[in-house]
């Protein structure tokens, strides 16, 4: 099910009020991004409430791990079938705005593409080449991809 564009906004008030919530509860939130290559070329996707290109991810749901995590938003929203045990490339923390956020990021190359399940939280997806990335990438993401290309592991850092 496409969802129309008179939704967006409300989709993105959606995503602001849920994010404030968050801030004055003061809880943790955990998160996973999944960064998946293919011959040079990584998978982004645009949601249908923020205006940048993002990895792939979410978050990890009631008694999931956060591979489990990775692994499952990588097939919703861009239908790709993760085979195997993604690689753990680092985890994150972000205390901007209020958030007490923590993002694990997986990454891998041995995955099958097929059909995504999320049809109204992505507004697009597809594949970019790794050093060639949109000029409206998200800075975080960007960063993210830069360290993989410079050979960083196990990173501990702010996003």
């Amino acid at each position: 099910m496409k969802i129309p564009k008179f939704a967006h906004p409300f989709l993105k008030l959606a995503h602001n009020v849920y994010s404030i919530r968050a801030r004055l509860g003061r809880r943790a939130g955990l998160g996973v991004r999944i960064m998946l290559i293919k011959d040079g070329q990584v998978m982004l996707v645009k949601h249908t409430y923020q205006v940048h290109w993002y990895m792939p991810g979410g978050g990890v749901k009631h008694r999931e791990t956060p591979m489990k995590a990775a692994i499952r938003e990588a097939y919703e929203e861009v239908g790709a079938q993760v085979n195997g045990e993604p690689e753990l490339l680092g985890i994150y923390s972000n205390f901007r705005e209020g958030k007490n956020d923590h993002t694990l990021l997986f990454v891998t190359s041995d995955f099958t593409m097929g059909k995504a399940t999320d049809t109204w939280e992505i507004a697009e997806r597809g594949f970019f080449p790794i050093h060639d990335l949109p000029a409206d990438v998200s800075p975080g993401t960007n960063r993210r991809i830069q360290e993989y290309l410079n050979g960083e592991r196990a990173v501990a850092s702010m996003w």
